[in-house]
């Protein structure tokens, strides 16, 4: 099967940076779009970027302009570069990937099971 793995959370202050890792690992034939998601407390899961193979990006208007979605296709690994952080980007953070392993037919969605940042002076 396969996992996704995210890494990189923790306590940062306001202003601070962060850099969030996700391996993903298994019996991997291609990935497509990879994205991150993130859920605050009371809140539902959103959408935070989004990259495809091809290294297309778009982002949720709160991150924009500081944060930064990469990904290494070479070690199925997405990354976010998160700049500039606000006590409101407090959340847990997923990474989503669409994954095409051996043995399927077609691409499925896979989750992983987060990684707290929480931003506070």
């Amino acid at each position: 099967q396969v996992q996704l793995v995210e890494s990189g959370g923790g306590l940062v202050q306001p202003g601070g940076s962060l850099r969030l890792s996700c391996a993903a690992s298994g019996s991997i034939v291609n990935i497509n779009t990879m994205n991150w998601y993130r859920q605050a407390p009371g809140k539902e899961r959103e959408l935070v970027a989004l990259i495809t193979r091809g290294g297309s990006t778009n982002y949720a208007d709160s991150g924009k302009g500081r944060f930064t979605i990469s990904r290494d296709n070479a070690k199925n690994t997405l990354y976010l570069q998160m700049n500039s952080l606000k006590p409101e980007d407090t959340a847990v953070y997923y990474c989503n990937a669409e994954i095409w392993i051996f043995g399927h037919l077609t691409y499925r969605d896979y989750w992983g099971k987060g990684t707290l940042v929480t931003v506070s002076s």
